[in-house]
């Protein structure tokens, strides 16, 4: 353990993963870097994520996506269709605290894997599911992959915006890059699952229900807020007055002035141009009036700036401004580099590689991320040793 590291926050608690997509995968990851020994339970031919590209170079055995989110667990092949692979995942749910998973409402009935069954034969276990609408209402039995999510939460409405919306008029609504509702899906989870565990020891477990919509719809909460004042917000409306995505000499970054005091910043930035001098422009609505005409100005400026020299002069002063980076250059970043961000964990059939731990800090140290994504099976030991550790349990009933 590193300098700095602290005590597991979760260790001695167990969690049960069932999943198929991102969201649930991703609540057991985060549970499992906080320190929880999570159980990944596959079917035989192994988790559908472990065939999600993109895959890791040279090969294409390694999928990327599985390497980030099961990092940290460990896994067992269960066929729950059979009577031997339900036996199996019994004896891992009456050893655990939590159980994740993404089980559609009619296949947890078929598989005695409902609420109720399950809270009478595992009172202690708290049950997380994660669907895309939820388990409960008139969605419950709907489908969605991330596409669908991202527009029936809002947010494919309202992109692309601001300079791409700008750039590409004619593009049609589009999503975030990657699984962005099903992360989000996968946060409340995993923040469900903790607070029912600190919950158990005053009333008992509970049962948790994520939809994924809701979650991602919480992304926009300001869009909501604005859609009760009475204003709906497009892709081509939403954007920021002035600022925004910027293009510089040699690549963009993003400037955000929503403070008068960053208004002043941006303006010694710019060298205190007569134009930002208008005493007009002191009032922070004639600023958003005048937010195009504003724009323009800025973003002729920025042409002309670097990317390194302009950020390192903004921040100097208070104004935000970030670069956008390639991901080479987020690995090697200062920033990224003193928060530990990355760690290099062991990949099957790709060797070491640096795996993003978390995206939090626990009185102020790093989280450590145990090892990498495990192999299909590799700890089928677990079935055995639990079976074992819980026979005395089972011989003092029987007595």
């Amino acid at each position: 353990m590193m300098d700095g590291a602290v005590a597991p926050l979760l260790a001695g608690v167990t969690v049960v993963e069932i999943s198929r997509g991102v969201a649930a995968s991703h609540a057991g990851r985060l549970l499992s870097t906080l320190g929880a020994e999570t159980v990944l339970v596959e079917p035989p031919d192994g988790n559908p994520l472990r065939r999600e590209p993109p895959f890791l170079p040279p090969s294409a055995e390694a999928s990327a996506l599985f390497a980030f989110l099961a990092a940290g667990k460990k896994s067992v092949t269960c066929d729950v269709e059979t009577a031997s692979g339900r036996a199996g995942l019994s004896v891992l749910l009456a050893a655990a605290d939590i159980l994740i998973h993404d089980l559609r409402t009619d296949e947890r009935a078929s598989l005695d894997l409902d609420e109720q069954t399950l809270s009478l034969r595992y009172p202690k276990l708290i049950d997380v599911s994660v669907l895309p609408f939820g388990a409960v209402g008139p969605k419950a039995g709907w489908q969605g992959e991330e596409i669908n999510l991202i527009h029936a939460s809002g947010e494919g409405f309202l992109l692309p915006n601001g300079l791409a919306a700008e750039l590409f008029p004619d593009r049609p609504p589009i999503k975030v890059y990657g699984h962005f509702a099903e992360y989000q899906g996968g946060v409340v989870a995993a923040l469900g699952a903790l607070s029912a565990l600190i919950g158990r020891e005053q009333g008992g477990a509970e049962s948790v229900d994520v939809s994924v919509q809701d979650a991602a719809l919480a992304v926009g909460a300001f869009a909501l807020q604005r859609l009760g004042d009475g204003s709906l917000e497009h892709r081509h409306t939403r954007s920021f007055k002035y600022g925004g995505v910027l293009e510089c000499a040699d690549g963009y970054v993003e400037l955000l002035t929503l403070e008068e005091r960053q208004w002043r910043g941006l303006v010694e930035l710019m060298g205190r141009p007569d134009w930002m001098l208008d005493p007009a422009l002191a009032d922070s609505l004639e600023r958003s009036r005048r937010g195009a005409e504003i724009n323009r100005a800025i973003r002729a400026w920025a042409l002309e700036q670097q990317t390194a020299d302009v950020v390192a002069r903004a921040q100097a002063l208070g104004v935000p401004m970030a670069k956008y980076v390639s991901p080479a250059e987020v690995l090697a970043g200062a920033h990224e580099r003193a928060r530990e961000l990355f760690q290099p964990v062991e990949i099957p059939g790709r060797g070491s590689l640096p795996v993003l731990s978390a995206p939090l800090h626990v009185d102020g140290a790093a989280l450590r991320l145990r090892a990498g994504p495990p192999r299909l099976g590799e700890h089928q030991h677990l079935l055995t040793a639990r079976r074992i550790r819980d026979q005395p349990l089972v011989a003092a009933e029987a007595s």
